[in-house]
């Protein structure tokens, strides 16, 4: 059994139905066993400012899936919740975007699959709820704590502890 963490996000309609409704779908294939999660966050949209504020939240996992099965298995969950593939390079809004962060401490540069994510280093709503679960985890790539990635984090995206924020 392998540990994984999931970045789950959502920024159009009912976003915290759509987060549990995925991680429903993803233990019930019984290939996924949820260990914890993190609370959820509002956080600024990333890449493109203009869309919607999002509601994410992280996810520890145990799987006997590969590291391309669980994209596969992430990817057909999306699917089936109605993402509609990217129609450009833009950031556009989703109702469910679930990404692999991290595999164990296994390092994988595919062309469709960067574990750990290519972005996570740059992305305060990835880093955030995984500060609640592994803060002294040592990024495999980078040989740096996510203590240590955020704290290096160039911008920093606005990331509130969902119901907190306050538009002003």
């Amino acid at each position: 059994m392998a540990i994984a963490y999931l970045c789950l996000g959502s920024n159009i309609g009912d976003k915290i139905t759509y987060l549990q409704q995925a991680v429903k779908m993803l233990t019930s294939t019984g290939m996924v066993t949820v260990v914890r999660s993190s609370a959820f966050y509002e956080t600024e949209p990333w890449g493109n400012k203009d869309l919607d504020w999002f509601v994410n939240s992280v996810i520890e996992v145990k799987t006997k899936l590969s590291p391309r099965e669980l994209l596969d298995l992430c990817k057909n969950t999306e699917r089936k919740m109605g993402r509609q593939q990217r129609t450009s390079d833009n950031y556009e809004a989703r109702n469910i975007d679930i990404d692999i962060l991290f595999y164990g401490d296994l390092i994988v540069d595919e062309p469709d699959l960067k574990i750990p994510h290519e972005h996570l280093h740059e992305r305060a709503f990835a880093i955030v709820p995984l500060l609640e679960l592994i803060p002294d985890y040592e990024h495999p790539k980078f040989k740096k704590s996510l203590l240590d990635l955020h704290e290096e984090l160039e911008t920093l995206d606005d990331v509130f502890l969902y119901g907190t924020r306050v538009d002003i």
